[in-house]
């Protein structure tokens, strides 16, 4: 019974959502009740970030799934290049969080991070990941989650930086972008930062700086394959570096 009452309701709110403004309503709720990051990521940030300055920046997001949902305390800055996701977050999200729209370049990096100290940095934009933690490093933020790519393997390798990157144009699969966990080890062990945590799902590497009390972790034994990839298209990460070995890549350093 109480299933069955469920399901009306899911599906009531879900009829809402089709009209404007009740899909705000929506929207919130599920923030509210159902909100998350792709896997463990939200759970990680909240351990790792305490005794942090109480401030995250996250560069792509959905109002109701991103990193650093679980950081209720904390003033954010959240930025996407889609207007809509940024309109819908700026109609359902607390006012403790901030959403702006940008496609972000390097050039316009900087001013868009208009946030003097950083507790915990999140950078998922499938693309110059690596190029734009490494501009942002200088800002010593506290903590940073960042997506590394598996199917690159353990090769330190990241994509050349295009400021108009978009994934499944570079190639139809999708696998192509940012950069592997041992090149984002070696970028944060360059700026005094150490990898000490890698989500559940092999999706994203959690940097925290030295003077951190936290143990340090070893990529060549951290790494996870992205099990979210493997399961829906069904293949390896060896498999899918053998579909984009021949693009164009960086090599940028051991850790």
């Amino acid at each position: 019974m109480e299933q069955a009452g469920s399901a009306i309701l899911l599906t009531t709110l879900r009829n809402l959502a089709k009209r404007t403004p009740a899909r705000y309503l929506y929207h919130r709720l599920k923030a509210a009740i159902g909100g998350a990051s792709q896997s463990d990521e939200s759970a990680l940030l909240v351990g790792l970030t305490r005794g942090c300055p109480k401030t995250f920046v996250e560069f792509g997001f959905h109002p109701t799934e991103y990193n650093c949902i679980g950081l209720k305390q904390f003033s954010g800055l959240l930025i996407d290049g889609d207007p809509n996701i940024v309109k819908l977050a700026q109609a359902i999200l607390p006012k403790n969080v901030r959403a702006k729209q940008a496609f972000l370049t390097l050039e316009n990096l900087a001013a868009t991070v208009d946030v003097s100290e950083i507790g915990a940095l999140s950078i998922d934009v499938d693309g110059n990941d690596y190029w734009f933690l490494e501009a942002l490093l200088p800002r010593h933020p506290h903590v940073v989650c960042v997506e590394y790519n598996a199917s690159l393997g353990l090769r330190p390798l990241t994509v050349p930086y295009d400021p108009a990157f978009e994934r499944h144009a570079k190639h139809p699969s999708g696998w192509y972008h940012g950069a592997s966990l041992s090149a984002l080890t070696s970028l944060c062990a360059s700026q005094g930062m150490k990898l000490v945590a890698i989500a559940a799902e092999g999706t994203n590497a959690f940097f925290a700086r030295d003077d951190h009390a936290l143990p340090a972790l070893d990529p060549q034994s951290a790494y996870l394959e992205n099990a979210l990839r493997n399961r829906w298209s069904k293949t390896t990460a060896a498999w899918q570096w053998e579909t984009i070995k021949h693009l164009p890549f960086v090599e940028v350093g051991r850790s």
